[in-house]
């Protein structure tokens, strides 16, 4: 599929007007979860609980998902692979370049970048991350940019991915001519002042080819002309959207704090009014004689002032309120309780007021992928996958790693995070319960048994490295 400049712009167009009526929603998420962003001009917060559970949450979701220093994935031979005579060096081979790939994760700024793309993906519902090549001499190969949300405009493929990006960019002429160093600007682009320059308006697009990778232009957007400033083409796409959920025929996500954005605003709007209630009850309302000698405008509610009044006046007096049935605290208890809880706060921490047992560890375990469930499906279709094969395809232009054809029919990719062993625990156990009932059968029944496909299905549901496996060719 072929793209010319005034098509990229005029797509792009088209994308954000579409994008307009989530706008709002995204900024009152974020004026009530990350309100104290500079210059933000949103309400005041006056509650904290959504913005702790926020942070927690998106904190969770790396450590269950993508947790820095620690392998989550694994390259593995299919099936055919497996049982064929190159089985155990296929699976070697397949260890040491997934080595590689997390050693370049390790000493890059994944970790960073990625608690970032979660944090707009909690908030918005909609998350995007930038995965580039770093330049030569680098420690990583790789490079990522968590994409602010109000930066991409998102359009869904046939397949239901958001496999069209647009990334709308502000720069100098000095920002272009690094970001595109093979671009020709025109000669009429003003410098500006000395100490503020000019900036322009870029474009950069990337959308499916329709041969398996991915088509990519940079479109400058100078005095209603659409000049090229960088094509090309990706075997696969830099930029990698996904989302929390979505409702049918929409576009973009909808994220936990969108969900319970009306108990976030009530919260704030009770803790408001309980700190006025709070102010009241320390100064008082009081009310005093209009004599010629009490001035209400010049006295001061403070410790040791004395207020003078006319001899026979009442003077200053305190209004007496009618009563004090205060459910304030009662009501936001309960708000509270309801926002952690949409934000899994309570589910993803453990108890601090005991010592939970193993079984209880693996209950709770299994309650949050239970909870997760869709949500982490969605995010390995739209996320890790394409992650690894990005960052795969780059290891292999730089030589690397080995061409290898990550589709299942040659290599499987296997998850080995936290959240993904919770399924691979429980099915283990229900094999093992399996094994464990037929062996109390008698001998003729384990006889029954093949004892070296048994033990390849527990490393599979237990993501166990491949090659620690022997090679036993099948028999037929």
């Amino acid at each position: 599929m072929e793209m010319t400049p005034e098509a990229v712009l005029a797509r792009h167009a088209q994308a954000l007007e579409k994008r307009r009526p989530w706008e709002a929603v995204w900024r009152e998420c974020y004026d009530h979860v990350l309100s104290a962003t500079p210059g933000s001009g949103g309400p005041l917060l006056y509650d904290a609980t959504a913005a702790d559970a926020a942070e927690q949450l998106s904190a969770s979701l790396l450590a269950e998902l993508t947790p820095p220093w620690s392998r989550w994935f694994g390259l593995a031979p299919s099936r055919a692979v497996a049982e064929g005579p190159d089985a155990q060096a296929a699976a070697a081979a397949l260890e040491d370049a997934a080595e590689v790939l997390q050693g370049h994760f390790d000493r890059s700024n994944f970790a960073l970048e990625m608690h970032q793309a979660f944090l707009d993906l909690v908030v918005a519902g909609t998350g995007v991350l930038l995965v580039e090549e770093a330049p030569p001499g680098e420690s990583s190969a790789l490079r990522f940019t968590a994409v602010p949300l109000t930066q991409a405009v998102l359009e869904e493929g046939a397949g239901g991915r958001l496999d069209t990006i647009f990334r709308a960019v502000t720069l100098d002429a000095a920002g272009i001519a690094r970001r595109y160093p093979a671009a020709m600007l025109p000669a009429d682009m003003a410098r500006g002042e000395e100490d503020q320059p000019a900036r322009f308006r870029v474009v950069e697009a990337v959308w499916p080819d329709g041969h398996g990778g991915a088509g990519f232009m940079a479109v400058l957007d100078h005095d209603g002309r659409a000049l090229p400033l960088a094509t090309g083409r990706f075997a696969d796409s830099p930029f990698i959207a996904f989302r929390w959920l979505k409702a049918p025929g929409e576009t973009y996500g909808r994220g936990p704090v969108m969900k319970t954005l009306p108990d976030i605003r009530t919260a704030n709007k009770v803790v408001e009014l309980v700190l006025k209630n709070a102010s009241i009850a320390a100064t008082g309302i009081w009310q005093a004689e209009d004599d010629g000698v009490l001035n209400p405008a010049t006295v001061r509610l403070v410790p040791g002032a004395i207020i003078p009044k006319a001899p026979g006046s009442s003077g200053l007096t305190p209004l007496a309120a009618p009563g004090n049935f205060d459910v304030s605290q009662l009501v936001l208890d309960d708000f509270r309780k309801r926002i952690r809880s949409a934000l899994l706060a309570d589910r993803l921490s453990a108890p601090r007021d005991k010592q939970m047992t193993a079984t209880e560890v693996l209950e709770r375990s299994a309650e949050t992928a239970r909870l997760l469930g869709a949500t982490y499906g969605r995010l390995q279709a739209e996320l890790l996958t394409p992650l690894v094969a990005r960052c795969l395809a780059i290891l292999r232009r730089r030589g690397e790693v080995p061409p290898m054809l990550l589709d299942g029919r040659e290599v499987r990719l296997t998850y080995q995070s936290p959240l993904a062993r919770v399924q691979g625990r429980a099915d283990a156990a229900n094999t093992l319960l399996f094994l464990q009932s037929v062996s109390a059968l008698g001998a003729e029944a384990v006889q029954q048994i093949d004892v070296p496909a048994a033990t390849r299905h527990l490393a599979r549901a237990l993501a166990a490295p491949a090659g620690i496996l022997t090679s036993t060719p099948s028999e037929e």
